[in-house]
């Protein structure tokens, strides 16, 4: 007479060794079916890219109602950033100016410059930004 908890472990070990011979004896796949698997992975690569270019569009302002280029919804999406990168050091120097202490909302230095950095090449002896 075996245990309940004999019993159980049994029937899980069976379950288990009849999954692992079903996964051994599954077929290969076909040639075309890899072809098919990866054209469906590629689509939903692409509509995961769609997606998210058509979010970057609902979000940056004067995009709505456009084309979706891609190009023309990312160089809207830089432009807007830096103009929120502007306006927020804007707001810090008056908030500096008018006696507030700022330092906790300051951005690394890295972000701070990059609004002013427009695809400037640093050469030899350059600080690459960092003042």
């Amino acid at each position: 007479m075996s245990s309940p908890i004999n019993a159980s472990s049994s029937a899980s070990a069976a379950a288990t060794a009849a999954a692992n011979l079903a996964a051994a004896e599954k077929p290969r796949l076909t040639e075309q079916e890899k072809k098919n698997n990866h054209i469906a992975s590629e689509q939903k690569r692409r509509q995961a890219i769609r997606d998210g270019f058509d979010k970057l569009a609902s979000i940056v302002p004067g995009m709505e109602g456009q084309g979706r280029s891609e190009a023309v919804v990312l160089q809207a999406t830089i432009d807007y950033v830096k103009e929120q990168l502007d306006e927020r050091r804007r707001l810090l120097e008056k908030a500096q100016a008018l006696g507030y202490d700022s330092s906790a909302y300051e951005l690394d230095q890295q972000y701070d410059d990059s609004s002013n950095q427009q695809h400037h090449h640093h050469g030899k002896g350059s600080n690459n930004g960092i003042a």
